[in-house]
């Protein structure tokens, strides 16, 4: 018996696990070894899709299945089985017309199945891709296939991001979850799909308890994670949002934060 026993950690990727220089550091890896050897759980909840973050999965120990599309899917690469998956609702195609008519100057990335598709690719599409090394074909809204799993929406000025916002929550907020992953992406997901709702999802799956899961994030999209977290942790390059929202706050994510967690999770659960 391991002193983290029933314990779940659970990290966002990009520019939290993930540093500036685009490494694992060898100090997180050495941590969450060392946690796992004390029968800890470790995982990643990433707004990747499954093809972006495949090529990363053997960068850091992980010993469940992953949370990918910020909460629309839970893959476990061990195995290569889709444990479950959620998917945006049938109108999504006309609701995305009509956004797009409303709001002209939005870039928009849709995810179905492996494959990403395009419209209107902006300046933020193409870092986007190019940053988690995936490509995009682009095609008419209509003429997208379906089911997807999130759209990605794109633009260089948070202000028209906040009004597409706006007006997918006002018109369509019982059918969608929006809500932003930087400054330039807002994720669009099924309603109750969310890092939180399938953290907890995986969490019944393994039989671990409410109050031992513990989560760390950097940005809006992860605070529905915190949220759910006995202690909500954030590195210190956390966007102003989860910086004010409480989240108990550990080096950057160049400073080996998930290292500095497992040592704050070994004050909450000493050597038996």
């Amino acid at each position: 018996m391991g002193r983290f026993d029933g314990v779940l950690l659970v990290s966002d990727f990009d520019d939290t696990l993930y540093g500036s220089d685009f490494t694992v550091s060898a100090e997180n890896v050495a941590a969450l070894l060392a946690f796992q050897a004390e029968g800890g759980t470790f995982t990643v909840a990433t707004g990747r899709a499954r093809p972006a973050f495949a090529r990363h999965w053997g960068e850091a120990p992980i010993n469940a299945p992953v949370i990918l599309s910020n909460g629309s899917a839970l893959y476990d690469f061990r195995t290569g089985e889709m444990v479950c998956e959620t998917f945006l609702p049938e109108p999504i195609l006309t609701d995305l017309m009509e956004l797009t008519f409303v709001v002209p100057e939005l870039g928009l990335e849709a995810y179905h199945e492996d494959e990403i598709y395009l419209h209107n690719p902006n300046i933020i599409t193409r870092n986007h891709l190019a940053k988690v090394g995936a490509a995009g074909e682009e095609k008419a809204i209509r003429d997208i296939p379906t089911p997807l799993s999130k759209v990605l929406i794109e633009h260089d000025r948070r202000a028209v991001l906040d009004r597409a916002k706006a007006y997918i929550l006002d018109r369509w907020g019982d059918r969608y979850e929006a809500i932003f992953s930087n400054q330039v992406l807002l994720e669009l997901t099924a309603k109750g799909s969310s890092k939180g709702g399938m953290v907890l999802e995986l969490a019944r799956r393994l039989g671990i308890d409410r109050d031992k899961i513990y989560c760390i994030g950097d940005n809006e999209n992860d605070l529905p994670m915190l949220e759910v977290s006995a202690v909500p942790f954030a590195p210190s390059n956390c966007a102003p949002i989860v910086r004010d929202w409480g989240a108990q706050l550990v080096g950057s994510c160049d400073e080996s934060c998930l290292a500095q967690v497992v040592e704050r999770l070994g004050e909450r659960y000493p050597e038996k």
